[in-house]
């Protein structure tokens, strides 16, 4: 009997962060198709972060909690799940516990049932925490992750250490090595798998990687051999490029090996087509196939990174600076103490490297939220940080007004924002701009607007039928239901 693989559908999350730059889907766009993403048979969807709270606000005046409550509404049978950093909502500012209480406590009431939880350093005292924290205000599975990097400190061993440290969290629900710039290799993920696996014990052990540089479908066929039992990948359209495997592509692959699934394939091709009409009528890429580039280790950077920084020195107006800004971001990271290049602080990596090698002087020009990185709010480096590179920065006269950062808490949030709005309405308020919270409050509310504007799959289906000459007639029946089209003569 063949061993079945689960699956985490990391569409309407990560592909559409990693394709689209997390603005490319609403609500309406997920509504028209979930009750068939719910036939699918899912382990559960990556559905949503913080960060795409954020983006439904800023760029389509939609409320995200009314996203999670009518997504949650038309798929009931498959988990929708939540990725946190930890101790941040939103905003970089770090937030203090009862902040983050309410985040959990008002994403497992609107419909959330899982939640993934990385740490930008690994700290497993914060893991733990925090999956204490969800479990208590409410969520039904909590799932910890070990972000994947590579350098002097990040070695097989540092996970295997980890990896053993979360054993016997009892608020554990899976435990995943998330590898979000991919790249992972076949001989890494065949070192690390069995760490992972033994760690989770009789938990489910999910591996989730990226196709920056071609290597994650490779990744995943090892990972299952090793022991891994749930893989993440997204549908054809949105995966590949700088996201996950694509979902067809690996079911073949594990079928090819031996193993089974439960997954509908009639419903799984019924949602691929669906974001693939979607991209054409939006203009926006799918993604392809990468080649390997060795150089990618060096600065480690996901591909929405890359191209952000290429923008900003074309911007700028030095776009030749561009490989020795890659460059230097390998010495920035060094220099850093080799944080993880994830948000936020890929971006801090970046921007950093970008001002060196326009400056005349290295390190001459530092942004706020870089010196707050050195004064340690972003968490303790894993390796020591450059002396010199840390005396220069902490010298700097705008230091000592950055030293003390207030966490968010909820202390009077209420006599300044109001006592009678909601939970929900307090945390937007709390983390964004109060014109965009305003704005989006005075929009429609999506369960009032018309859903009928996304093109139904029939007259998509008629579209496509009149453009073959050779199908002169075409009948389609569901249940009384009758649709019939015939060419006109």
């Amino acid at each position: 009997m063949s061993t079945v693989v689960d699956i985490v559908d990391t569409t309407t999350r990560d592909g559409n962060q990693s394709l689209w730059s997390a603005t490319g889907l609403t609500t309406q766009d997920i509504l028209a198709i979930a009750p068939t993403i719910d036939r699918v048979g899912f382990r559960a969807v990556d559905f949503s972060s913080s960060t795409h709270m954020a983006v439904a606000v800023r760029f389509h005046q939609e409320d995200p909690w009314e996203r999670l409550r009518l997504v949650r509404a038309a798929m009931p049978e498959t988990p929708l799940s939540f990725i946190t950093s930890g101790m941040r909502f939103i905003t970089w500012v770090p937030a203090d516990e009862d902040v983050m209480r309410l985040a959990f406590r008002c994403v497992a009431r609107n419909g959330i049932r899982r939640v993934q939880v990385v740490d930008p350093s690994n700290e497993v005292p914060r893991l733990r925490r925090v999956a204490a924290m969800a479990r208590q205000e409410g969520v039904e599975q909590v799932v910890l992750g070990l972000t994947y990097s590579v350098s002097e400190v990040h070695t097989h061993a540092y996970y295997a250490e980890r990896a053993a440290a979360l054993a016997d969290c009892a608020e554990m629900d899976a435990l995943y090595l998330k590898d979000p710039g991919g790249l992972l290799t076949p001989d890494a993920v065949r070192e690390l798998a069995p760490h992972f696996v033994r760690a989770a014990g009789d938990r489910p052990a999910e591996l989730h990687s990226h196709c920056t540089i071609g290597l994650a479908p490779f990744v995943y066929v090892e990972g299952l051999r090793w022991g891994f039992q749930v893989l993440h990948t997204a549908v054809a359209p949105l995966a590949r490029g700088t996201s996950n495997p694509a979902a067809e592509t690996t079911l073949r692959n594990l079928e090819a090996e031996g193993y089974s699934h439960r997954l509908d394939l009639d419903a799984l091709s019924a949602m691929s087509e669906h974001f693939r009409e979607l991209g054409r009528e939006k203009g926006l890429p799918v993604g392809t196939p990468q080649e390997f580039d060795a150089t990618y280790y060096h600065h480690q950077l996901a591909g929405g990174m890359v191209s952000t920084t290429r923008r900003m020195l074309e911007e700028l107006r030095r776009p030749e600076l561009f490989d020795a800004a890659l460059e230097e971001v390998g010495r920035v990271r060094a220099e850093m103490g080799y944080p993880i290049i994830v948000t936020p602080v890929s971006q801090l990596v970046a921007t950093q490297a970008v001002r060196n090698v326009i400056d005349a002087e290295r390190w001459s020009n530092v942004s706020d939220e870089t010196i707050r990185y050195f004064l340690g709010h972003y968490g303790e480096p894993v390796a020591p940080i450059a002396p010199e590179v840390a005396e220069r920065v902490l010298s700097l006269p705008r230091v000592e007004g950055l030293r003390h950062l207030e966490p968010l808490h909820l202390e009077g949030a209420r006599e300044r924002f109001g006592r009678r709005i909601s939970d929900e309405e307090l945390l937007l308020r709390l983390t964004m701009p109060e014109e965009q919270v305003d704005a989006m409050l005075g929009s429609k509310p999506v369960a009032a607007r018309s859903l009928s504007s996304r093109r139904h799959p029939v007259v998509t289906l008629l579209r496509e039928v009149a453009k073959r000459p050779s199908v002169a007639e075409l009948r389609v029946r569901k249940g009384d239901e009758l649709v019939e089209w015939r060419r006109a003569t």
